[in-house]
């Protein structure tokens, strides 16, 4: 299969509009509930983005999310670099639609095949899971929403935690691949990272809305083909605000990127 054959491909493509200004149109094929998953609004801004920096890969990248998306709807993305260097690009980015700014976007480019500095024998373990064929999929009905996002990626939750409120700790792990296995990239994990259901969900039960304030995930790695594997916690929880930080492992066991998030924990009546 072609590259540009894989929905993720397809479904975050944007088109030239004017000097450092892309359009297009979300898929509602990446949905949770009524609106489009915030990873993949990101990462249809990391396309644009990519198209005005040599640098091929995102390796620090922060959100900051104003407004939900909305599906099926045309976007203006524009972006504004901020420096070119030799081994980082630094590049701002606003997406719109409808006359309103929807997400903002700072990231960092660089070329995760060339050595930089030192290495050393310091990384994060993967968990221990059991394999993706013995992991419970991902249900719409335990989140009491409609997942369309489901027909864009696999998920597969380790047993013990895809029960709401039957989990011992607000923790979420288990695997992750496109439905069509698209081979994961840099571009991929940054929606991965934000692709699994909330992580105060095994521990609290039905919880409604959980909507991203601030999102930053950071890439260290190319992810080898495969399954990514993935584990987010929820450091604090008070007062409605969430404190969540989780981590991606590839099919080799290598650590390739990390995530902190800022979240809301609502009731379903609650407004962001």
């Amino acid at each position: 299969m072609s590259g540009n054959a894989f929905y993720f491909d397809q479904e975050t493509r944007t088109q030239e509009a004017g000097e450092m200004r892309y359009t297009g149109r979300l898929s509602s094929a990446w949905n949770i509930g009524d609106h489009p998953n915030g990873g993949y609004m990101v990462t249809v801004v990391l396309n644009a983005i990519a198209r005005v920096v040599s640098h091929p890969h995102p390796v620090s990248v922060t959100t900051h999310f104003l407004r939900p998306g909305a599906p099926e709807v045309p976007y203006e993305i524009d972006v504004h670099v901020i420096r070119i260097g030799r081994t980082v690009s630094h590049v701002r980015a606003a997406f719109s639609q409808q006359g309103k700014a929807r997400i903002e976007v700072l990231a960092a480019f660089a070329d995760l095949s060339s050595k930089v500095g030192i290495d050393a024998q310091i990384t994060l373990p993967a968990p221990d899971l059991p394999p993706p064929e013995h992991c419970s999929a991902r249900s719409a009905q335990a989140q009491n929403l409609e997942l369309p996002i489901t027909q864009r990626t696999d998920v597969r939750l380790h047993p013990d935690l895809a029960v709401p409120g039957l989990g011992r700790r607000a923790q979420i792990a288990g695997w992750i691949r496109f439905v069509d296995e698209r081979p994961p990239d840099t571009h991929a994990l940054v929606l991965f990272a934000d692709a699994f259901p909330p992580s105060p969900l095994s521990l609290l039960g039905p919880i409604g809305w959980v909507p991203t304030l601030e999102l930053t995930v950071n890439v260290i790695r190319r992810p080898a083909p495969g399954w990514v594997c993935a584990q987010f916690t929820t450091d604090e929880l008070d007062h409605g605000r969430m404190i969540e930080t989780g981590a991606l492992w590839d099919s080799t066991g290598a650590l390739v990127a990390q995530s902190r998030q800022l979240g809301l924990v609502m009731n379903q009546a609650e407004k962001k």
